[in-house]
C-alpha cells in the first residue's frame, strides 16, 4: 500500500518564506519552485505526489490534470476551489491519503474521513531534509535517526489512540 501526498498548492508556497518569494515575483514562478522542491523529494521518497492548485477565476470549465516529471498536477475547474478538489480525493482514498494544508477546515474533513493530515510548515521543514539528504547522498531514514533509547521502560504504558499511532506511522514515512 503506497502513500499519496495530496498537497494544498497555493497554501504550502503562502506558508513557506522562500516558496513566497518566488510567487512574489510571478505565480508561474512560485508553481515551479514548489514543483522542484517536490521532485527532489520524489528522488528520495517514492510517494504518488498530487498538487492541488486554485482556478476557480479561470475559464476552464473541466478539471485539468498535467503529470510533470512524475507529479500530478492538477487545476480546479471554473467556480471550484482546490480544497473541494482535496476534499474529493481524501473522501475517496481514505486511509492511504496525506494531505498536506494548514486550512483547519480541510485537516478536519480529511480526519473525519480516516485520512492523515499533516501541516504545510511541517511538510516543508521534511521537503528541506530530502533534498538536503539527496544534495548530501544521505538516505533520508538516516538522517531522521538521532539517540536511541538504551534502557527499557518501566511502568504503566502511555499509549495513544489506534488512530494517532497510525497517523503517526504514516507522517514518519514521509
Amino acid at each position: 500500500m503506497g502513500l499519496h501526498v495530496v498537497i494544498d498548492g497555493y497554501n504550502l508556497i503562502r506558508q513557506s518564506d522562500r516558496l513566497s518569494a518566488a510567487e512574489d515575483v510571478s505565480t508561474e514562478q512560485g508553481r515551479e519552485a514548489l514543483l522542484d522542491l517536490l521532485i527532489q523529494y520524489k528522488k528520495v521518497k517514492s510517494h504518488k505526489i498530487t498538487v492541488v492548485f486554485d482556478a476557480a477565476h479561470g475559464n476552464s470549465l473541466a478539471e485539468n490534470k498535467i503529470r510533470q516529471r512524475g507529479i500530478t498536477v492538477i487545476f480546479s475547474r471554473q467556480g471550484e476551489l482546490a480544497d473541494d478538489v482535496i476534499k474529493r480525493m481524501a473522501a475517496k482514498e481514505r486511509e492511504r491519503v496525506i494531505v498536506v494544508t494548514s486550512d483547519h477546515d480541510i485537516v478536519n474533513f480529511a480526519l473525519q474521513r480516516g485520512a492523515t493530515a499533516i501541516d504545510s510548515p511541517e511538510f516543508e521543514a521534511k521537503l528541506n531534509m530530502a533534498s538536503y539528504a539527496a544534495g548530501k547522498g544521505v538516505d533520508a531514514d538516516d538522517a531522521d535517526k538521532g539517540w536511541s533509547e538504551t534502557t527499557k521502560k518501566k511502568g504503566p504504558a502511555r499509549r495513544l489512540s489506534k488512530r494517532k499511532r497510525k497517523s503517526r506511522i504514516k507522517i514518519n514515512k514521509l
